[in-house]
């Protein structure tokens, strides 16, 4: 085991602190805060980069806390910043986003605002994890595979943390529990086989073995004034009222940037929540490749005339619009997506970003193919950990000349 004694300079993307040895090598330190000294147990060392966990501390950051979960001194990975105050956590994801506009991004001077804050406590209506020797729910140690059982999750909303608490998942591989804070109904998806499971009462089970045989299963979440179904399959925002916030700032975007009735292009669409709130009254064209998520949309939209194309993006014959949000997965738009953000004619492109990596890379793109930064919104998503969602808008650079002119 080696144990070094390290100064961190910064918080790298990812959620870990970034500090070097005296010979230059990089470490990335998971539970670590900027400007601190701590003791270093190195996990994993390659020629260029290392990294470590926090053993002892030193001199500590300003920023540092006691983590409010007991479950972090157990060894848990769910919550990578649960060491750092809230108010250091907002301010080191502002901080992050601006630094990848500027380094990855080559945006010099980017507009990065802070959202609407959310709790960062009970709130989060999906979890995944594995179980222990014993059945019960886990999630796994940081960077491993290892099972750290837990009987309560601070950032779980208390419809998740009741099946966390009291389920039993025998020998699954992996469980995934889902809810509708909203409207009570909680899913649990169960990998390989859901055979004995138990449960609290009225919480709907189902194996991936069954979804593979074409079983469907769902639950149903209340967002902006609709119902929403969402399949065991499908992707939803973390909480109602994180996606709520999204759909606040991606209107606010719109609103700015964009004329009534103009024609908007969901890319990655989902469920339908954007085409279903700020596509409202507009012609809207929805593009997903999941079969079961444009199928909830095409559920949750029936009584609009949104239209959804269930295709990869890179296969899409893109049409004309006035306005793209595109809401991707963690690897962002990438090339294949830009190019039809740009085949659309779109003089916006609202893009909602997962990974301030991705955005940066995005962002990059759509500068070369003409499109110029108007801000990035932060939102508060994920709280105690290192994850960010961040609302970006990009126009035309011709559009942008006739709005500062």
């Amino acid at each position: 085991m080696t144990v070094l004694e390290l100064r961190t300079t910064g918080m790298a993307v990812g959620g870990e602190a970034v500090a070097r040895e005296p010979s230059g090598r990089v470490v990335f330190v998971s539970g670590a805060g900027p400007d601190e000294t701590v003791l270093v147990e190195l996990v994993d060392e390659r020629k260029s980069f290392a990294r470590g966990l926090v053993v002892g501390v030193v001199e500590r950051s300003p920023d540092r806390v006691q983590p409010p979960c007991p479950h972090v001194e157990d060894g848990c990975g769910g919550c990578d910043w649960q060491h750092l105050a809230i108010a250091a956590q907002r301010r080191l994801r502002l901080q992050q986003v601006a630094e990848v506009l500027q380094r990855t991004g080559g945006i010099a001077n980017p507009e990065v605002r802070a959202g609407v804050e959310l709790p960062a406590e009970r709130l989060r209506t999906t979890v995944r994890g594995t179980t222990d020797l014993e059945g019960h729910f886990a999630f796994r140690r940081r960077r491993s595979h290892d099972p750290v059982a837990v009987d309560s999750c601070l950032i779980a909303h208390p419809l998740v943390e009741e099946i966390v608490a009291n389920g039993w998942f025998g020998q699954a591989e992996e469980v995934t529990i889902r809810v509708g804070a909203r409207t009570g109904e909680r899913l649990v998806v169960v990998s390989p086989k859901a055979t004995g499971v138990r449960v609290p009462a009225g919480v709907t089970v189902v194996g991936t073995d069954e979804l593979g045989k074409g079983h469907r299963a769902w639950f149903h979440e209340e967002v902006a004034g609709r119902t929403w179904r969402v399949s065991a399959g499908s992707f939803f925002q973390a909480s109602p009222e994180g996606a709520e916030a999204l759909v606040t700032e991606v209107d606010a975007f719109i609103q700015r940037f964009a004329p009534d009735g103009a024609r908007l292009v969901d890319l990655c669409s989902g469920v339908g929540l954007f085409a279903g709130t700020v596509g409202a009254g507009r012609s809207v064209v929805g593009v997903e490749r999941s079969a079961s998520a444009v199928a909830d949309a095409r559920h949750n939209l029936a009584d609009t005339d949104a239209r959804f194309v269930k295709v990869a993006l890179g296969r899409w014959r893109p049409g004309p619009a006035d306005i793209v949000v595109a809401d991707p997965a963690r690897s962002g738009l990438a090339a294949e997506g830009i190019r039809a953000v740009v085949a659309t004619g779109a003089d916006l492109c609202v893009l909602v970003s997962c990974d301030p990596a991705a955005l940066g890379r995005d962002a990059g793109l759509l500068a070369d193919a003409g499109y110029v930064h108007v801000g990035s919104t932060v939102l508060d998503l994920f709280g105690h950990t290192g994850q960010i969602e961040v609302v970006s808008g990009f126009v035309k650079e011709s559009t942008s000349a006739k709005l500062s002119s």
